[in-house]
């Protein structure tokens, strides 16, 4: 199960760098409005330093890391949903997205003109808000349609009738340009409208495009961004896409370290929106080791062992018997499964068994 994530915003605040910077490729960039006119699509390996040191420990033959699809959306402005700045040949792109960051830009250059001739993040963010709830208005208008149709139907009659409901509830939010992902709807609702693919239903990740200085330090622009994701319930990433590119050329891992350790980072700012995304997502990671290969998989909080065993392959699901389970954390403390077995860190568990975040897992299966 691969994260999708597409990554919009206005023309010019840094998309494309910062997804060069992400797939280590060159995207189309350039300063001016829609030099991106293809959407780019890149695959990337979840930095997990768990993946590296279970590597170190088994040294098996390859090592596979979980991955992120992300998808490089040309530039929305105002008027994208009618079209304007072709913008509306994208929104299947983001409707495709399990999640969508935003990128906004937080710095100030005036080398690189901004669309809108001023630099105002927030103002951006309604701009490509009040687009978003203009196209899923029209999904809107068009899923109501089906559904009245439908009420003839004495099968399809209740579905109908529950459907209308839950549009007659995001249609008003909509016209404010108010997100569907805010109106807290049950699984239920968002279940029977999962056929329209809204894209103010999906979770959003803003992505605060800054310079050298507001790496660290950050600024009133990223406050601003920052303040609006909290209102929202998600979360802010400050990224400087300049530098990132610059660390994806320097491919020793101990020049890396002491390029971050200067500016008193942990982490890369394109690490830190991965984990954000997942976090956003819900998603969790497990591990298989062995001398062929050390793996991470991706899941959903709350999965059972049978159902991260499908993940591998459908067949551990149906044939699933039983999990042999430890912690990633113990293998690090123990140095070895023999050792882990000794303390009584191994674990037999079930088809009732949550999956945790770290766990290393051996399915048992009979097929």
């Amino acid at each position: 199960m691969a994260l999708n994530c597409g990554i919009l915003g206005l023309p010019n605040v840094g998309k494309s760098t910062i997804f060069s910077a992400l797939c280590s490729t060159v995207a189309d960039a350039a300063n001016y409005p829609f030099s991106t006119v293809k959407a780019n699509v890149g695959i990337i390996s979840v930095p997990d330093f768990r993946l590296d040191k279970l590597s170190a420990i088994f040294v098996p033959e390859r090592t596979i890391g979980a991955t992120v699809e992300f998808v490089d959306i040309a530039g929305l402005v105002k008027g994208a949903s009618r079209g304007e700045g072709l913008g509306n040949q994208f929104l299947s792109h983001i409707r495709d997205a399990a999640v969508y960051t935003h990128v906004v830009r937080c710095f100030e250059n005036s080398d690189v003109i901004h669309v809108n001739d001023k630099i105002d993040p927030v103002s951006d963010i309604e701009i490509i808000d009040i687009e978003l709830a203009l196209a899923d208005l029209q999904t809107l208008a068009r899923r109501r349609e089906r559904a009245e149709k439908s009420l003839k139907n004495q099968a399809e009659k209740k579905n109908s009738e529950f459907v209308l409901s839950i549009l007659d509830k995001i249609g008003p939010a909509l016209e404010e340009a108010k997100p569907i992902r805010s109106l807290g709807l049950s699984p239920e609702e968002k279940a029977a409208i999962y056929d329209c693919h809204f894209i103010t239903a999906k979770p959003v990740l803003y992505v605060c495009n800054v310079d050298e200085k507001g790496i660290v330090s950050g600024n009133a622009y990223v406050e601003a961004v920052k303040k609006r994701a909290q209102s929202e319930g998600t979360e802010a990433v400050s990224i400087c896409g300049k530098f990132e590119a610059d660390l994806c050329g320097i491919e020793n891992p101990e020049e890396k370290k002491a390029f971050l350790d200067d500016l008193g980072l942990e982490e890369t700012g394109l690490s830190s929106l991965i984990h954000s995304a997942y976090k956003l997502l819900g998603l969790r990671t497990f591990f298989t080791t062995g001398k062929d290969e050390c793996r991470a998989w991706t899941i959903h909080t709350g999965d059972t062992a049978p159902k991260a065993a499908g993940v591998i392959h459908t067949d551990f699901e149906k044939g699933f018997i039983k999990a042999e389970v430890y912690s990633c954390e113990d293998i690090f403390h123990y140095g070895t499964e023999a050792k882990i077995k000794e303390a009584g860190k191994y674990r037999l568990e079930g088809r009732d068994y949550i999956v945790q975040d770290g766990d290393v897992i051996f399915f048992k299966f009979n097929i």
